[in-house]
């Protein structure tokens, strides 16, 4: 038989230290008032026993649970599918783990996930919220505010009331689109098309934007509204070469559209890029380098997006940090030439 160490407590570590238990208690807990060399003393007592904090009663004292909810409002189907979130939630669990907070992943299948998640983030369980991949008519915003969940939106948001405090972080949707679309100009293509994401996210409205102002009065038959998947775009790309059998170029409003895209040119006996250039956007790599041709595209650091918004999260719940917060963060694009342009 073997005996079980039993949980070292605080009364151990007061022990170990030579304080009380209540200056045990403030130190672990993140309370004020203990006097340097006596909270360098309980650490080390707490990293001699490997005392682990109660976080009940941690939470009593801090008003704060260390975990913060990443709500995407997508379906399950869509976010284990598309590279762009791994790479957002890759940047956010590093930066939450750097502070030592959970990660807490909600998704939204349907609307009637909306109160769930809604009813979840009111009842104290997490101290923050982290939401992206919305859209125009989404119930979400209004519920959360309602729950009274301090919140960081990743994208733009696409209400313009003024009557909420938000801060996002974005990129340069609109730029980027714009250095994609004069690329191919400045190849000689005249006929250059475009499959956009879902129009009711403001990151693909902002890169049709990009493109229009560059093209000017764009042909209708030359954009088709997709849905940032492969087969979405499959289906634009086949609706384009039936309208338009001339067109020269394409670009598509994010990577995996690009790479669909470039199945059915192939299919159709269209050389990419002597026929047609194809351009995407995101620069997420195991699509963009794996692609026949490897992808010309725009970056964004989508993982850095990840970090500043959990960064800029943890800044608003941290009392000694002023609660002031930019409105909106906007990191910058680049394009990064490969073959297919």
């Amino acid at each position: 038989m073997t005996e079980t160490a039993s949980r070292p407590t605080l009364e151990a570590v007061a022990a170990r230290a030579g304080v009380s238990r209540a200056t045990v208690s403030r130190v672990v807990n993140g309370g004020d008032g203990v006097r340097e060399p006596l909270v360098e003393r309980v650490r080390r007592a707490v990293e001699e026993l490997g005392y682990v904090p109660n976080q009940a009663a941690r939470s009593l004292v801090t008003k704060r649970h260390d975990a913060i909810a990443v709500v995407i409002a997508e379906p399950e189907t869509r976010v284990f599918a598309d590279p762009f979130f791994a790479l957002q939630l890759r940047g956010i669990s590093k930066e939450l783990t750097a502070h030592d907070n959970q990660l807490v992943l909600l998704l939204t299948e349907g609307r009637d996930d909306h109160t769930r998640v809604a009813r979840y983030l009111a009842g104290g369980h997490v101290d923050g919220a982290l939401v992206f991949s919305l859209h125009l008519d989404d119930p979400l915003p209004g519920l959360i505010q309602g729950a009274g969940v301090p919140t960081v939106f990743g994208g733009r948001p696409g209400w313009s009331d003024g009557t909420r405090d938000v801060v996002y972080v974005d990129s340069d949707n609109r730029g980027g689109a714009r250095e994609a679309v004069r690329l191919l100009a400045g190849l000689g293509r005249t006929r250059i098309a475009h499959i956009t994401g879902p129009l009711d996210q403001t990151s693909a409205a902002d890169r049709l934007d990009g493109y229009r102002e560059v093209v000017g009065e764009d042909d209708p038959r030359l954009v088709v509204e997709s849905d940032f998947t492969p087969g979405g775009a499959e289906r634009a790309m086949r609706e384009l070469l039936d309208r338009c059998p001339d067109l020269d170029a394409v670009f598509a409003a994010n990577d995996l559209a690009a790479s669909g895209a470039l199945r059915v040119l192939r299919d159709r006996g269209r050389r990419v890029p002597e026929d047609v250039a194809v351009v995407g956007f995101d620069d997420m790599l195991p699509v963009a380098e794996q692609s026949d041709p490897p992808l010309t595209t725009v970056r964004q650091d989508i993982e850095e997006m990840g970090r500043i918004m959990a960064r800029l999260l943890l800044r608003r719940l941290d009392r000694r940090v002023a609660e002031e917060a930019p409105g909106g963060v906007v990191l910058p694009t680049t394009l990064v030439r490969r073959a297919s342009a």
